[in-house]
């Protein structure tokens, strides 16, 4: 599919409300596969579809008949089965990155973007924001009010405290009650193998998750080409060193930590999505309609 101008995070940028990016975002993305060959995709925003044999009379839209004289029938009047739940990292390792466009504001707009094509499609979206705990924690719901109460917590979200995000992971196995769907949005920066094991207590608890790994371009590459000080968003800790003297220890460090994350996530059968929070949306919004197509 064909990257979109409506994705670029860049232009998403200079929007002012994340309502209104997320919007933008996911009606550009529904206009890039409808000309695209990935109409599988597709999700559907009409809420009415015509009146046809075998339909209930109960599901006609009377309204509408008054209006247009035809018959149609209220698509998305029940629920779904599926109870959505994204888990977002609001940890101060997320502040990290341009000042239009730090992980976390990358997170934010990946976060509502989901929310608002789950909510479209009638399913039911819950929050948690974490960081050494959780610190809000919003019950799935699938009408279309609640968009605005999810939209509303992720736009006054700010990066918090240090990150602990295996108790995040294990706290949501223990009180989501009903097998549903996990998307958990976090750059992962925390010990492996205590991410590994919250994980696969949502997996053992019967739910499908998908891990969205956050990273800013710098934190991959380490192209650093002067003098420089480091500073530890969350413990404050600093040092000062040349980048060209550990870059390659740096490098080969990092790649064995995103690595070990990510072959912890397939064998226990858990999606691992990296992204840059520079990269176009397009490839998170496509995967998330994947697995909820396959759901």
């Amino acid at each position: 599919m064909k990257k979109s101008k409506y994705l670029d995070p860049d232009l998403l940028s200079t929007l002012q409300n994340l309502s209104i990016k997320a919007k933008y975002v996911v009606e550009g993305f529904m206009l890039g596969l409808h000309k695209s060959p990935y109409h599988g995709f597709s999700v559907e925003f009409s809420e009415h579809r015509p009146y046809g044999f075998g339909d209930e009379v109960r599901h006609i839209d009377w309204k509408l008949w008054s209006k247009t004289d035809k018959y149609y029938i209220k698509q998305f009047e029940e629920e779904t089965n599926l109870k959505a739940h994204i888990i977002l990292d609001q940890s101060n390792s997320m502040d990290y990155g341009q000042s239009n466009n730090t992980k976390f504001e990358y997170a934010k707009l990946l976060a509502a973007s989901f929310a608002y094509i789950l909510i479209k499609q009638q399913d039911a979206v819950g929050l948690a924001l974490f960081d050494e705990k959780i610190n809000k924690l919003i019950p799935p719901r699938a009408v279309p009010s609640h968009l605005n109460i999810l939209l509303s917590h992720m736009e006054s979200a700010e990066p918090g405290a240090q990150t602990n995000i295996s108790k995040a992971l294990h706290h949501s196995a223990e009180g989501i009650n009903k097998r549903g769907l996990v998307i958990v949005i976090s750059d992962l920066m925390d010990d492996v193998h205590s991410t590994i094991n919250g994980l696969r207590h949502l997996r053992h608890k019967g739910h499908e998750v998908i891990v969205f790994h956050i990273l800013d371009h710098d934190e991959v590459s380490f192209d650093f080409n002067q003098r420089i000080k480091f500073i530890d968003k969350e413990t404050g800790e600093e040092i000062t060193t040349d980048p060209s003297q550990i870059q390659q220890d740096y490098i080969t460090h990092f790649k064995n930590h995103c690595d070990a994350l990510k072959n912890g996530c397939r064998h226990n059968r858990i999606e691992y999505i990296p992204l840059l929070s520079n990269q176009s949306l397009d490839t998170a919004l496509s995967e998330l309609l994947l697995k909820r197509k396959n759901y």
